[in-house]
């Protein structure tokens, strides 16, 4: 048996020459094997790794503890069971015990050599950023929201991104789609899945929009971008809005903004999307009732049988969704993510786990009242993300704002089971 790699001996010298005049970015990578394995690496200094490894014993408790806090279902579970758990007596509704479970896991994770090369900028107003590529173990890690001493958190002294796999960033097949900052915007809205009543388990997210609502705004603002074209009110809940429709509109667009229904399955490529496609509608999944998904491996391949042209993606996407960018999970991670990627974003907001919707929130969260609602607020956010100069950096900044909330109020609108599942994909 190969003995694990020795620690690295703390040598500052890949920072201490930095003088700020750029931003120094570090790529960490997890790896799964008897025990995890981390890699890491500054952009500017790219032959001069460093390996450490944690015992799986000593990382694998405090995992099953944040699994345990997390909406999403563990297996056997029902999602109302999930959400009783999670929504109800979970740490992530509990400014102190969210605390020191995040705070527990950046210390099973962050070794201290990276942290000391962190700080050695931090001492000199160098704001790092993070890309870090999680196994398949640490796929759900929220590692913005880390605790990384009594109080603060990473997100507060860095920007935070996933690092897509190699072979997705360095596929020779991949041409990134151009940044119209201007450009067309592809809004899929909560879309009407059909055979699937509003209450359904494919109905609607967002429940009714009202004239006041800031989703309606953030339509409103988009104006003339706004694809399909149509006034705010329509946008929600449309019913035909296809692959068919959506494939020309994406080719030509600036963004995509996906707010809707994402599943997965035993490989990464069957992830799916659900659009108002019958099941008359071509393409690489079984037929649901009288509703076809649309694949990753549609995304990638191309959904038509008899001309498998592979879709064009535009600069910026955005998976609103259940557990959108779930793939890290998956040994091989080529779900939407990597085939929105592969077919030309260069951004992908994504979330790590199941989001609850504000009814669910209203349901299972003792401390949520009538009018609490989560999901607004994050859709347009991650909408205004998507049309910065950094998306990283505007999602990091709301995602601050969101945990300065948190700690004033201990409030449930504010909790990070919403927040801190989002993550943007930048590669």
């Amino acid at each position: 048996m190969t003995p694990p790699p020795a620690r690295p001996r703390i040598d500052l010298g890949v920072v201490e020459a930095l003088d700020g005049s750029f931003q120094p970015t570090v790529q960490l990578k997890y790896v799964d094997a008897d025990d995890v394995y981390l890699t890491w690496r500054w952009e500017h200094a790219p032959d001069d790794p460093r390996v450490v490894y944690f015992e799986r014993a000593r990382v694998a408790g405090v995992l099953a503890e944040l699994a345990a806090a997390l909406p999403t279902p563990l297996p056997g579970e029902t999602i109302e069971a999930a959400l009783t758990r999670s929504l109800g007596t979970g740490p992530l509704v509990d400014p102190e015990r969210e605390a020191d479970l995040l705070g527990r896991l950046a210390a099973a994770l962050i070794p201290a050599e990276l942290a000391r090369e962190l700080d050695a900028l931090l001492e000199r107003g160098i704001r790092p950023r993070l890309r870090v590529q999680p196994s398949p173990s640490t796929g759900q890690v929220p590692w913005e929201a880390l605790r990384v001493d009594e109080r603060e958190r990473l997100l507060e002294h860095l920007d935070v991104a996933t690092l897509p796999p190699a072979t997705v960033r360095h596929s020779p097949e991949r041409r990134i789609s151009p940044w119209a900052p201007a450009g067309p915007v592809v809004a899929a809205l909560d879309p009407r899945v059909p055979g699937s009543a509003a209450r359904a388990q494919l109905g609607s997210v967002l429940g009714r929009v009202g004239e006041d609502s800031p989703l309606r705004e953030m339509v409103a603002r988009l104006g003339g971008r706004l694809r399909p074209a149509g006034a705010p009110e329509e946008a929600f809940r449309r019913a035909g809005l296809t692959r068919d429709v959506l494939e020309p509109l994406l080719a030509d667009a600036a963004r995509f903004l996906y707010v809707g229904h994402v599943t997965t399955a035993e490989h990464g490529l069957d992830a799916r999307l659900h659009l108002g496609c019958g099941a008359e509608t071509t393409g690489r999944a079984a037929p649901l009732g009288g509703h076809r998904p649309l694949t990753a491996a549609d995304l990638v391949l191309g959904h038509r049988p008899d001309d498998p042209r592979p879709w064009r993606m535009p600069n910026r996407v955005a998976l609103v969704a259940c557990e959108s960018g779930g793939e890290v999970r998956f040994a091989e991670p080529t779900g939407l993510v990597a085939a929105a990627l592969h077919a030309g974003a260069e951004y992908v907001v994504s979330t790590r786990w199941t989001l609850p919707t504000d009814a669910g929130v209203r349901r299972f969260a003792p401390g949520a009242a009538a009018d609490t609602s989560v999901i607004a607020p994050a859709v347009v956010a991650v909408d205004a993300a998507g049309d910065a100069p950094d998306p990283v950096v505007a999602l990091g900044d709301w995602q601050r704002r969101q945990l300065g909330l948190w700690r004033e109020t201990g409030a449930v609108a504010h909790a990070p089971f919403t927040w801190a599942a989002f993550t943007t994909t930048h590669g």
